[in-house]
């Protein structure tokens, strides 16, 4: 078989079954179970790369395809899945009918990351080639940011009882967050303790969304 299936890439595969979820959950109009997958799917993200250090003989086809596979997962999780559910929630909830603004801003989007992660994908190559030192800082927001960001946008703008207000919150959210994808702002790539706090941060945003929304 191709591809590789050892205990280094199972938390990539499953963000991805996460990610698969959430899309299917956001098409049948449950968007609070979509968020809730997006989280999981972050979760996973979070620890997958610490998880593949752990092997110390991994060959350099291992780590490629360590590279490649974490970056599809990202594009899917992190781009389309927020895309899909925001898309959801105009048609059956603030619009009806999507506006041409409002599909265009989310196709700005998920593009937007793809074209991070791929300048990502070429730069940490050829980092590796060049140091066996982790990543200390990111070059623009990191799409996974959207695990958090997303959730919190999305509780914002369900707050306003208007749909187009709401609309346009969504909106100026996710072209905001696709411009800070390719902004080359530097970002402290977060430890053990920033970690922690994110996942904290993610149960927090659970318990308000389910308490805000239920």
């Amino acid at each position: 078989m191709i591809g590789v299936y050892d205990y280094t890439v199972i938390a990539t595969y499953l963000a991805t079954v996460f990610g698969i979820c959430g899309m299917l959950q956001a098409m049948e109009n449950r968007p609070l179970a979509a968020i809730i997958c997006l989280l999981a799917a972050g979760l996973l993200d979070t620890v997958d790369g610490r998880i593949a250090r752990t092997k110390k003989n991994r060959t350099e086809r291992e780590k490629g395809f360590g590279i490649q596979i974490d970056s599809l997962n990202d594009v899917m999780c992190f781009g389309v899945l927020p895309a899909l559910i925001a898309y959801t929630l105009a048609r059956e909830e603030w619009l009806g009918d999507v506006p041409v603004w409002y599909a265009a801003t989310l196709i700005f989007f998920v593009l937007a990351g793809l074209i991070r992660l791929a300048y990502f994908n070429v730069t940490e190559e050829e980092r590796q080639r060049s140091s066996a030192e982790p990543r200390k800082y990111y070059l623009g927001l990191p799409i996974t940011a959207s695990t958090l960001l997303f959730p919190l946008l999305y509780l914002v703008a369900m707050m306003p009882k208007n749909g187009m207000v709401s609309a346009v919150v969504m909106t100026v959210g996710l072209f905001v967050v696709g411009v800070l994808y390719i902004t080359p702002i530097h970002i402290r790539k977060p430890g053990l303790p920033g970690l922690a706090a994110m996942g904290v941060a993610g149960a927090a945003i659970v318990a308000w969304l389910v308490a805000a929304l239920i």
